[in-house]
């Protein structure tokens, strides 16, 4: 099996309804050829790094998925050329590095040491105010 990821930004002046009917019709195409759909991420309304068709804002999607030859991403892909509701895609083929990636940043262990040790961080500064203010609270009143 070829693991894939494919993200594409879909237009923002869309309703909700044709939002969704147009990232369905996209993962329903995946399924139909036989894929197995691993992950399908909203990322939602985002800003866009430059204007694309004079929008500054669209709609993510991120689907990521398994299949045994890459034909179907040249089908897909050409379905998203056309469609003039997609401003742009990119389809990637994982290698195993980026699967286990994938698969660590949805188990949430993407991060955790840098959020672990901001904790800890947190802890001892809160811990050190407490001690200082302890310790002026002592002399207060008393100097001569």
């Amino acid at each position: 099996m070829r693991n894939y990821e494919l993200t594409f930004i879909i237009d923002p002046v869309l309703s909700g309804d044709e939002i969704k009917a147009t990232a369905n019709k996209y993962i329903d195409q995946v399924k139909a050829a036989g894929s197995e759909i691993v992950y399908i991420n909203e990322w939602g309304l985002r800003q866009l790094a430059y204007p694309i068709n004079n929008r500054s804002t669209g709609i993510y999607y991120t689907i990521e998925f398994a299949h045994e030859t890459g034909a179907l991403v040249d089908e897909v892909e050409l379905a998203l050329r056309r469609d003039e509701k997609v401003m742009r895609f990119l389809t990637v083929k994982l290698d195993k590095f980026g699967v286990k990636y994938n698969e660590d940043n949805r188990a949430g262990k993407i991060g955790a040491y840098k959020r672990q040790k901001a904790i800890e961080r947190a802890a001892r500064q809160e811990e050190e105010k407490k001690n200082r203010n302890n310790r002026k609270g002592g002399h207060r009143g008393r100097r001569r």
